[in-house]
């Protein structure tokens, strides 16, 4: 029984500290510090992959330059774009950036216009998106909170093992009280 439930504590704290890590990126992205990206198409090969995770942190449009990897609203999906920036024009509202995918042989079929602030990945975290992605899914997700609630039930109804009581040793004679 020690062991099983050391395996379920293991496990338990395991699972609290990346639920500690998801409750901070959960709270960075509520307060708009970060957005996590989770990539669905091959555009960026090779050095943005299909299921990558990126955590995107804000930047000043200005900051923007020819070659960087940004990631902006496409009017004409209505959806995040993640693509390298090819051309930036100064323009009555800001700035209009012209974008390609690494893989893509064209340029992005409209402009975008920026002001302000815009995203930019800093992380990229290879398969994570995949992995958050279908753990979000019911078929994952409902037998995930199931076994963390059977560990947590493990832990609190498996006693733990009693401290085990040291006797103190009995000093030894030292040469001047030995009898002879």
């Amino acid at each position: 029984m020690k062991i099983v439930r050391r395996i379920a504590m293991v496990a338990l704290w395991t699972l609290a500290g990346v639920g500690i890590l998801c409750g901070a990126l959960w709270g960075a992205t509520a307060l708009g510090v970060v957005k996590p990206l989770i990539v669905i198409s091959g555009s960026m090969e090779p050095e943005i992959m299909t299921g990558d995770l990126l955590i995107a942190t804000k930047t000043d449009a200005a900051d923007l330059a020819v070659g960087d990897v940004a990631t902006l609203p496409s009017e004409l999906t209505e959806h995040l774009v993640t693509h390298r920036v090819v051309a930036i024009e100064p323009a009555e509202q800001g700035y209009l950036v012209t974008m390609k995918g690494d893989a893509n042989e064209f340029e992005d079929a409209l402009d975008y216009t920026i002001a302000g602030q815009v995203w930019q990945p800093t992380v990229q975290i290879p398969g994570a998106g995949a992995v958050v992605a279908r753990a979000a899914t019911p078929a994952v997700a409902v037998p995930l909170l199931i076994g963390m609630v059977a560990l947590l039930g493990l832990t609190w109804l498996i006693p733990a093992p009693a401290p085990t009581r040291r006797t103190p040793r009995r000093a030894s004679a030292t040469p001047a009280e030995a009898v002879s």
